[in-house]
């Protein structure tokens, strides 16, 4: 009896033995598992930061390319205060002009009308 006991207790422990590796390599491998999974996220990490930074680079780009316009269109108003008073001269001196002009129609006239009526 002591032999079937002790028989038993081998294949208990046999069994348990058994069921402890099952176990282990059950346990390793949902690790294994969720290891692989880590590193394509690290991996597809790596992959978006390489994208965002090349936005970052795109937009700093952008932001370069922004100020220059705006230090050109500032050059530019010089030129558009300049093109804005030579405007407002040409309107006086077309304001002048008219005035001569009407000023030598009536010189004409009275030159016209002295030769057409010479004095007696």
């Amino acid at each position: 009896m002591a032999d079937k006991e002790l028989e038993v207790r081998d294949e208990l422990a046999e069994s348990l033995n058994d069921l402890f590796s099952s176990l282990s390599t059950m346990v390793k491998s949902e690790l294994q598992g969720t290891n692989n999974i880590l590193e394509l996220l690290e991996k597809m990490n790596l992959k978006v930061a390489e994208e965002y930074k090349g936005f970052g680079d795109v937009a700093s780009g952008l932001r370069v390319f922004v100020e220059q316009l705006k230090n050109k269109s500032g050059n530019f108003d010089e030129y558009v205060q300049q093109i804005d008073t030579i405007e407002q001269q040409v309107t006086e001196f077309e304001a002048v002009i008219s005035v001569l002009d009407r000023y030598v129609s009536l010189l004409e006239c009275k030159v016209q009308s002295v030769y057409q009526h010479p004095p007696p």
